[in-house]
């Protein structure tokens, strides 16, 4: 039986990709989203992410949390959806799997300097980082739920080309064999859904960088 997914904040291009490479692979997608659809899922659901109950997301083995904001005024929106739907899925067997950000993978075996803190890190991108990071820190608090975060490259492409391959890491930030952080969202796409399929990686942030 193919697994049965929602994936919400629908309509954002990470997302779109998530939903074509599981709709793609025979998985029963459902999507949800605040704007009429622009996916591949064959059902749909147009409702905020702050709408969403507990009975909305009850019948789905995993729930992706693609919720995602670049402007100061709304980037509070990435660690309230986190907590948000962590909470509908507490206590649940509903795996829930949160798109992130590669600022907060760690630099150093002590865990201690995070890619954020780096001098070379734009300043420009310091703010949505932070809330990423926030999302990542209210999940590792969470009980009671079977949340996996995943860590994009750096270099995080949404018109990047689609190889299929990727290399899967942890907590630490790392690099390809050409000395490379980048990844595209289709690559990415093709990471989620293997760990939706295939992982294991409960209660664990992992991170992915092409192959």
């Amino acid at each position: 039986m193919s697994k049965k997914i929602a994936v919400v904040a629908a309509n954002g291009r990470a997302a779109q990709k998530i939903i074509s490479e599981a709709v793609e692979r025979g998985l029963d997608v459902t999507a949800f989203g605040r704007h009429e659809n622009n996916t591949q899922a064959a059902s749909y659901v147009q409702k905020d992410v702050f709408d969403l109950t507990k009975t909305d997301l009850q019948d789905f083995d995993a729930v992706v949390d693609a919720v995602g904001a670049w402007e100061l005024t709304n980037l509070y929106v990435i660690p309230k959806a986190a907590a948000y739907l962590a909470d509908l899925l507490k206590g649940t067997d509903t795996r829930l799997l949160v798109v992130g950000g590669a600022g907060s993978l760690y630099v150093n075996p002590e865990h201690t300097s995070t890619l954020e803190l780096q001098p070379d890190f734009p300043d420009a991108y310091k703010p949505v980082s932070a809330t990423h990071g926030s999302a990542l820190a209210i999940l590792r608090a969470a009980k009671d739920v079977n949340w996996t975060y995943v860590s994009p490259a750096a270099d995080f492409q949404a018109d990047g080309q689609k190889t299929g391959k990727y290399l899967l890491g942890g907590e630490e930030f790392m690099l390809n064999d050409r000395q490379q952080s980048v990844i595209s969202y289709a690559d990415y796409a093709v990471a989620m859904v293997d760990e939706i399929e295939n992982g294991n990686h409960v209660q664990q942030r992992i991170s992915v960088v092409e192959a």
